[in-house]
């Protein structure tokens, strides 16, 4: 049975808004969730409920880390290079909520980094023939990317890997760029005109689900995911034997 494996990528670029004003999208609230926890717990424990060891690698994107403040594209939000995993969607919040406060927000909005990341991950299944690991990763962005071919290319590379992408449009920014990303409206290809191999991107604008029920959002969440994993192993001839219960 092909497991899945989750990773969670979030942005921390400045157009989030400065984490210490209550109008920024990860502001630190000692009560109260921000947009980003919001989005993250609701998704990632719809994620979490498919994934094998409930073990998630969590990365952030678009800030100066410490020691030196570079910055990052793909570090571990908990600091630990060697090891990004965090226990269940529990950790990955706490992960978060330890790091905010010791990150500059900064940028450009790259997510082609992150994708290339779990991607290389992901490589290392393709010389298994049988349906071991399928990887999911799952991106919370407030909007417009900046390195939009480097994107294009890095799906449609991923498209060939046991790899889907989930999007999640975080506050009320302009996302059509991310309804691009997601190849519903026609087939989406590289710079050079590459084709994906298989529509392995969906995109969900959370501010449509904040009052939505659990159902509702899981049902846009997994939309694509089940025949996503069915696809990539019909492509290679393997039979990914997904559990009965995969799906909303």
């Amino acid at each position: 049975m092909a497991r899945l494996a989750g990773s969670v990528a979030i942005d921390f670029t400045a157009s989030n808004g400065d984490p210490r004003n209550s109008c920024s999208l990860h502001y630190i609230h000692p009560y109260q969730p921000n947009e980003y926890l919001k989005a993250l717990v609701a998704v990632g424990e719809i994620c979490q409920d498919y994934d094998s060891d409930k073990m998630f690698p969590a990365f952030g994107f678009g800030a100066q880390i410490p020691p030196d403040y570079k910055v990052s594209h793909d570090f571990a939000v908990n600091f630990n290079e060697d090891n990004p995993e965090c226990a269940g969607i529990q950790g990955v919040v706490e992960a978060y909520q330890a790091c905010l406060p010791k990150l500059q927000l900064y940028g450009p909005t790259n997510i082609a980094p992150i994708i290339q990341k779990v991607a290389n991950t992901a490589s290392q299944e393709v010389h298994t023939k049988e349906a071991m690991q399928y990887f999911i990763l799952l991106i919370l962005t407030d909007g417009v990317i900046t390195d939009m071919a480097d994107t294009r290319e890095a799906i449609v590379q991923a498209s060939h890997l046991p790899m889907s992408v989930i999007i999640v449009g975080v506050g009320s920014a302009d996302f059509s760029d991310m309804q691009m990303l997601d190849g519903d409206d026609g087939i989406l290809r590289s710079l050079k005109g590459e084709p994906v191999l298989r529509d392995i991107v969906q995109f969900v604008p959370f501010r449509n689900f904040k009052h939505a029920s659990p159902a509702a959002l899981a049902k846009s969440v997994l939309a694509e995911v089940p025949n996503q994993v069915v696809d990539y192993y019909n492509s290679k001839g393997i039979k990914p034997k997904v559990p009965r219960q995969f799906g909303p």
